[in-house]
């Protein structure tokens, strides 16, 4: 017999140690709560101690932590439990409120909010207290950039074995080391976060917001979340100032934070307007701008400035998998929905904060098919497919058509379900596709003026479960369900 695959004290120790930050991670909204005398505090307390008192538990039966680091099934079995316990105690202090109605609909919420989907079971968000508002919104901050990678930031205690963790929360093509250590690439990230998270606030603020609702947009925009302080979203300000700062702002979450570690810590500006990825992400906002936009003027009757805006504004929070909206697209032209339905499969770059396959996967499978398609006129001919002048191997193209049939095999079970719970179809079809890829808004009953409330129960638990999943990039979280995965 061989040692145990999964040692319960190395993973308790460190998702003790996650829980523990996350408490810490409440008492933010808890003192702001406190600041301002709001009634929040009798739903953050009892949250901050429950996620507390489940940290203490872990510490005490792990007793002390494991002489030696973590092994790779233990890095992404944390994940996703990291993921999955967070939603879970997230969603007390919406469930303490007085504003939703049962533990699903709490859990729905958060789970939404830390996988910066955006969706929402509320019809009203103006009714929410300032407390609970600013943990919407602060979930989506915190998910942004990941929790997983937050704890590696702040959690040095995991070693080397902290790379399995990276790996695990922030995959794709662009998962790389920055540093020599793990932790400092960790921290790098997290400093260049928070600074444009600053410069967004500031730039919100002058346009007009309150400080409240610029602090909460530029947690939402960053993170490429979608909560809003407005029910109506960013509609409700009519400002064309705050539209394209919030337009900058998700471009800047939607674009790989490598890139943005290259051009302001190492000020190598050249591999940013020379990457494949992010051109390939700015032609496809623009070409599917432009287009939205000439119908959007030709058929819908828009001014030529407010319709480019307009489109350009829902392209990039539909490619960035922001969720923000200033117009009902439910009601344009049936092409323009179509277009904006497929734009969430895209979804932006590697190594950012946006959901979606990612627009570096989606050129990999071009090049895929055009390489069947020269293989069949020559049949001797040997091609190599190339991304950024780089030959890809095939072992990551194998990869890569893996992930694209789970992607596709998790939407049609999910699909299915929704429909077997009396979901009509357009909304089972739009629900679990901006779900799966973290959007938000979908079509029909949940449309970008609708909500996720009127869904049945069974619906909400799948839809959450496609949330956590698009977020892990389905490998990470499907793999744990595998014999496999817990064989010797």
């Amino acid at each position: 017999m061989g040692p145990a695959v999964i040692d319960p004290r190395a993973v308790g120790w460190v998702l003790g140690q996650f829980f523990a930050a996350l408490a810490v991670a409440m008492l933010v909204p808890l003192g702001y709560a406190g600041v301002i005398g709001s009634g929040d505090t009798a739903a953050l307390w009892p949250a901050v101690l429950w996620t507390s008192f489940a940290a203490a538990v872990l510490l005490l039966l792990s007793r002390a932590r494991p002489a030696r680091d973590l092994r790779q099934r233990e890095g992404i079995l944390l994940v996703v439990l990291v993921w999955v316990g967070a939603c879970l105690f997230a969603a007390l202090p919406f469930y303490f409120s007085p504003y939703f109605a049962s533990f699903t609909d709490a859990f729905f919420e958060s789970v939404s909010g830390f996988t910066t989907t955006g969706a929402t079971v509320l019809p009203d968000v103006e009714v929410l207290s300032r407390g609970i508002q600013f943990w919407r919104c602060f979930s989506h901050w915190l998910g942004g950039m990941g929790i997983v990678l937050l704890g590696v930031a702040i959690l040095p205690l995991i070693g080397q074995g902290g790379m399995h963790l990276y790996r695990a929360e922030f995959s794709g093509a662009r998962s790389e080391r920055l540093t020599p250590r793990i932790v400092e690439s960790a921290k790098a990230l997290w400093k260049i976060y928070l600074a444009l998270t600053i410069a967004g606030f500031v730039a919100l603020r002058l346009a007009g917001m309150d400080s409240f609702e610029a602090l909460c947009h530029a947690f939402s925009a960053l993170g490429t979340g979608g909560f809003s302080t407005r029910t109506a979203s960013i509609a409700a300000y009519e400002s064309p100032l705050i539209e394209y700062i919030i337009i900058v702002l998700m471009l800047l979450g939607g674009a790989s934070f490598i890139l943005h570690y290259r051009l302001w810590i190492e000020r190598r500006a050249v591999h940013v307007f020379t990457d494949y990825e992010f051109l390939s992400y700015l032609a496809v906002i623009a070409a599917a701008s432009a287009i939205i936009a000439a119908v959007l003027v030709w058929h819908d009757g828009f001014s030529l400035e407010p319709g480019y805006r307009a489109a350009l504004f829902q392209v990039v929070s539909i490619v960035t998998t922001t969720g923000f909206i200033t117009q009902d697209y439910a009601t344009w032209y049936p092409f323009c929905q179509l277009l904006l339905l497929a734009l969430m499969f895209i979804g932006g770059c590697t190594g950012s904060t946006a959901g979606g396959l990612k627009v570096a996967r989606v050129g990999l499978l071009a090049q895929v098919v055009d390489r069947e398609f020269r293989r069949m006129a020559e049949p001797q001919g040997v091609f190599t497919i190339r991304l950024g002048g780089q030959a890809i191997p095939e072992i990551t193209i194998q990869s890569l058509l893996n992930l694209v049939y789970l992607a596709w095999l998790v939407n049609f079970i999910a699909c299915l379900l929704l429909a077997a719970a009396g979901v009509d179809v357009l909304t089972a079809i739009s629900a679990v596709a901006a779900c799966m890829f973290n959007v938000g808004p979908g079509l029909g009953a949940v449309g970008p003026i609708e909500n996720y409330g009127a869904l049945p129960a069974l619906a909400k638990w799948v839809l959450a479960g496609c949330m956590i999943a698009g977020r892990l990039e389905f490998y990470t979280l499907l793999v744990v369900l595998t014999s496999s995965f817990w064989r010797r």
